[in-house]
Order: C-alpha cells, then sequence, then structure tokens
C-alpha cells in the first residue's frame, strides 16, 4: 500500500511537469530523495548530455552532465536536502550541452516531505542563466534559441528548403572607427534589409554578434538562396546611398540546403553554416557561396592535419623526417650540395604530400619551431657528409613566414656555429612564387646572410610574376630553374630559346644556375648542352632518407 502512494505521488508530479512543460522553456523537474530517481521536462534531454529525462541512480547519472568543477558543491547541497538540514534549493552551476559545451543554469527547489516529516521530494524548475535570448532587442528579430527550437524540431528530417547565413564584412572596424553604437545602428539597418527582402514563409534570426540567418523550409533552392542574397545586397546599397556614404560596408553569405542538413542535428547544421560563411568570406567577402561536401571535406581535412602537426611539434617533432635530394655538376655528374625537404607522416601511417602540409605550417605558424627542427637536423647531416665529401654543402628552404615572424638570421648562425660548419657550406633557399618581394626585411636578411658567407639561392624561379626584379634586386648566389618551366623548354622552341637566354643573362651577372625537374637520359642531354652549373632530378634520385642518400652518394 505504501509503494501504490508513492507511485501516485511521483507520478502525480510528473503528469504535471508534462502538462506545463510545453508552455515554458525553462525545465521543470522532480527528484525523489528516497529512491534517488529524477525525472525532469523531456526538452532538457534534448539540450543537455543526461540519458534521458527519467533515469534512477541519479546521484551518480548527475556527473554525467554537471560540471565536475560543480559537482561536489552540488553533491553538499543534496546532502544537506537529502538529511533535513535545508528546506530549500537553489544553486547556479553549470551543466554539460550536447555538444560538450558548459551551459549555466539556476536550480531552484522545494523539499516535500512524507507523513514523518522526512525529506521524500524535490521539485522545482531549472532555467539558464546564460545568453540564450528568444528575441533580439538590436536587431528587432528573433534570436538563436528561437532558431535552434526551430531546428530541433524536425529531428534531422528536413523539408526542402534552406538555410542563408550572413555576416557583416569586417565589422570590427566599423565599432572601433564609428563606436558600439553606431554598430548597433548598422545591425538595425541590415536586419531590416533582410526583413524587407524576405518572401512569404522566410523567416529571418540574429544569431551572435554580425551574424544572421534566415531560413526557408518551404522549398526553397539553393539558387532562390543566392536570389534572396543579391536582394538583401541591393537593400544595403539603397541603405548607404540614403545615409550619404557615411559608412560603406558588404554581407558574405553561405548557404546550406536541406540535402546537406539529413541526419544532421542542431550542432552539426552550426557547424557546416559556419564553414559556408566562413569560405565566402576568404574567398574575397561580399559575396555568397553555396556549401559543397568537397569543400568541407578538405576543411576537416585540414583541422584534422593542423592538429596533427601541433601534437608532432609537442612530442618532439615525431612525424617528421626530413629527406634529402642530390644537386649535381652538370658535365662531371659530380655531387656538389643537396636540398633538405621535409617529409610528414601522421599518426605513423600516411605520408601526407608538402603541398598539403607546408602551408598549414606556414599559416598556424608551426613553421617556426620546425624550421629551428630543420635547420638543426640539416646542418647536423652536412657535418656527417663532410667527413666523407669536404666541399659537400646543404641546401635548406626558407619560409618567408620565418623571416618576417622570427629572430631567422640570429637561428642560422647559431645553428652553423653550433653544427662547426662553414658559411659557406650553407645554401638558404626562399621560394620565389610565395611571396619573395623586396622588402625591407627580406632585403635585409639577405644582406646579413651574405655577410656572413651563406650562399643564396631563389627557389622555384620561373613561376612567380616578377622573377628578373627579384633577381637584379636580391643578387642571389644561385637562381633554381623551376620544374614547369624546364618542362615547358623540353616541349617548346620558343620556351627552349628563353631558358637560353636566362641562363646567358644569369651568368652575365656572375650567378650560377641549377636546373630542377630533370628526370631522363634525354632530358639531361638538353638541358646539360644549355650550359646550367647545377642539375636536380629523379635522374639522379628521387628524395630519400638520410642513410640512403649516404650510401648511394658518399659511401
Amino acid at each position: 500500500m505504501e509503494e501504490k502512494a508513492f507511485r501516485r505521488s511521483y507520478e502525480s508530479f510528473q503528469d504535471a511537469i508534462k502538462q506545463f512543460a510545453s508552455c515554458m522553456d525553462d525545465y521543470l523537474f522532480v527528484f525523489d530523495l528516497k529512491k534517488d530517481c529524477y525525472y525532469i521536462s523531456s526538452a532538457a534531454a534534448e539540450r543537455f548530455r543526461m540519458p534521458s529525462n527519467e533515469f534512477s541512480n541519479a546521484s551518480e547519472v548527475l556527473k554525467e552532465f554537471v560540471c565536475s568543477d560543480d559537482y561536489l558543491m552540488l553533491s553538499n547541497d543534496l546532502a544537506n536536502l537529502t538529511s533535513g538540514k535545508k528546506q530549500t534549493h537553489n544553486l547556479r552551476y553549470r551543466w554539460i550541452g550536447k555538444d560538450g559545451s558548459p551551459i549555466w543554469i539556476n536550480c531552484r527547489g522545494i523539499v516535500v516531505n512524507d507523513q514523518d516529516s522526512r525529506p521524500e521530494f524535490m521539485i522545482g524548475c531549472v532555467n539558464e542563466i546564460g545568453v540564450r535570448q528568444i528575441a533580439d532587442n538590436v536587431s528587432g528579430l528573433l534570436g538563436e534559441s528561437t532558431f535552434r527550437n526551430r531546428i530541433q524540431r524536425f529531428q534531422k528530417s528536413f523539408p526542402k528548403g534552406f538555410i542563408l547565413r550572413m555576416g557583416i564584412d569586417d565589422f570590427r572596424d566599423i565599432n572601433e572607427k564609428f563606436g558600439t553604437e553606431y554598430g548597433d545602428i548598422i545591425l538595425r539597418i541590415v536586419a531590416e534589409c533582410i526583413e524587407h527582402s524576405l518572401l512569404p514563409g522566410q523567416q529571418a534570426y540574429r544569431m551572435v554578434a554580425d551574424e544572421f540567418v534566415v531560413a526557408d523550409f518551404l522549398g526553397g533552392s539553393g539558387s532562390d538562396a543566392e536570389k534572396l542574397y543579391r536582394r538583401i545586397c541591393s537593400e544595403i546599397e539603397k541603405k548607404i546611398e540614403e545615409r550619404h556614404y557615411e559608412s560603406v560596408y558588404t554581407i558574405s553569405g553561405g548557404i546550406i540546403t536541406s540535402i546537406d542538413m539529413t541526419d544532421l542535428d542542431y550542432t552539426d547544421i552550426t557547424k557546416i553554416s559556419h564553414f559556408a560563411l566562413g569560405e565566402a568570406k576568404l574567398r574575397g567577402k561580399n559575396q555568397v557561396y553555396l556549401f559543397r561536401s568537397e569543400d568541407y571535406s578538405r576543411f576537416l581535412r585540414k583541422r584534422v592535419l593542423l592538429r596533427a602537426l601541433r601534437e608532432a611539434v609537442a612530442n618532439d617533432f615525431c612525424g617528421f623526417e626530413l629527406y634529402f635530394q642530390p644537386i649535381m655538376k652538370t658535365g662531371s655528374g659530380e655531387l656538389f650540395a643537396a636540398e633538405a625537404l621535409l617529409r610528414f607522416c601522421i599518426y605513423d601511417t600516411e605520408f601526407v604530400s608538402p603541398a598539403e602540409f607546408i602551408p598549414i605550417l606556414e599559416e598556424s605558424g608551426l613553421i617556426i619551431p620546425v624550421g629551428k627542427w630543420i635547420l638543426h637536423n640539416a646542418m647536423a647531416m652536412c657535418q656527417e657528409c663532410q667527413k666523407q665529401c669536404p666541399d659537400f654543402k646543404i641546401s635548406i628552404n626558407l619560409s618567408y613566414i620565418q623571416i618576417i615572424k622570427s629572430a631567422i638570421l640570429t637561428e642560422i648562425t647559431s645553428s652553423i656555429a653550433s653544427a662547426t660548419l662553414q658559411p659557406s657550406s650553407i645554401i638558404m633557399e626562399l621560394t620565389e612564387s610565395g611571396h619573395l618581394e623586396n622588402t625591407p626585411a627580406i632585403q635585409n636578411v639577405w644582406n646579413r646572410l651574405k655577410e656572413h658567407g651563406v650562399n643564396i639561392a631563389i627557389d622555384d624561379f620561373g613561376t612567380g610574376y616578377s622573377n628578373l626584379q627579384n633577381i637584379g634586386t636580391l643578387m642571389p648566389h644561385i637562381v633554381k630553374l623551376d620544374r614547369s618551366f624546364t618542362l615547358k623548354a623540353l616541349q617548346n622552341t620558343y620556351e627552349y630559346q628563353l631558358m637560353i637566354n636566362i641562363i646567358q643573362m644569369v651568368h652575365s651577372l656572375g650567378l650560377q644556375v641549377c636546373v630542377e625537374g630533370v628526370e631522363t637520359t634525354d632530358e639531361l642531354e638538353k638541358i646539360s648542352a644549355l650550359g646550367p652549373d647545377f642539375i636536380q632530378g629523379f635522374y639522379y634520385s628521387k628524395p630519400c632518407p638520410k642513410d640512403e642518400f649516404i650510401g648511394k652518394f658518399l659511401s
């Protein structure tokens, strides 16, 4: 009989929660303190990392979705409630959301005693106290939480339509130049332009900062979304003109369609819409981008590589290795030098192309610590090779990022000293096709390296736009002709004559020439006839590990 009374009472609380939960944004709950059972509004299980909206062994299950730093505080309060020391519960702490992020909540409740005046139930309400606005007063639009609720109602099965996510380009500059109050005016203007451009059934939302979303689940296509974006841009241009160009601004847009959202939850939809908007901004801003899964796959691949590269750097450069390719003297075929080439193996399973991971190293700044590692190991290799070939030189690639963001001159000279090498044993290469400019930073490093006796080379000559100017202003010791240039010369009479003229011109300046990309005997004969000083390519060897290189060319 007592158990039945308990069930009726517990079920009555549940029934009340079910009736009222749909009428409010907060979460109602009942906690049986004797049986350690917990029931909460069903919406909470969709929002937080709890197994369901009803569970037993509650004291332990709470650990799964209460921030670990806050659990002890909660546990102590629950102990006081269970023992009867307290009759009310009112704590602010953090629960863990479905996406793993902490969410501040305020949990309030009162204790209901049994017939013997012992604590039996706690009933109460949980409400989020962080930023989760239903609407936005600045823009006058509905807010992010309203958009979230709408997306979650579809339960991963979306009718035909699209989401257009937009952001004001360089909005921070507007705030810094005119102040945040003026920035709020711009937000309101953009919101008005968006609303004025909407078709029936389309709904606009203010998300975070300068971002907005338009949702259309009434059959709109990607093409319709692009037309909407154009209408909004046109409205913004009119507003700018009406305000006599006191400030000029643009918006970028990213489009995802219902096909892209199939089987995705709100968190994943947010990620791909952010990606789509980010792509529009990366491609120059003031434009719209339609989501493509292959682009997103490349983006995710880049993130995986970046994480792997960071881990490798932190783990004593585990996964990095230097390969070496010989540079031979033309005619005699004697070994002149070796170019040190960086290789990377991700998680010991896959060699990644340098064309893929080098740009990530440069964008992230990781090229600076990796560059130091390359200098140290390349010069150690040179020191070892000079025991058998005293005139051997090592050629090391130098990133533009290293020059402008690190004390590269000190790093090079100290590495030379540590390896007890002559500066003339070192060739520093800067890629001509990547940011090679006659800046004071470049010029200073070049001149100082020359003063120290280090050899300088321009790499990938023939792929940039200011080749002759770079030769004249930087005056390198060696000019390396790129493989693509070599192929053109071998396949086209005009290009072949052009290569002859370039080699003669470089020689007339007292500089040396290295031709890259020679792979066959026929190519070797044709290129050698042009009189370059050095030849590099697969004809002699592909890049190979240190021991293999020494075995091939020095033993």
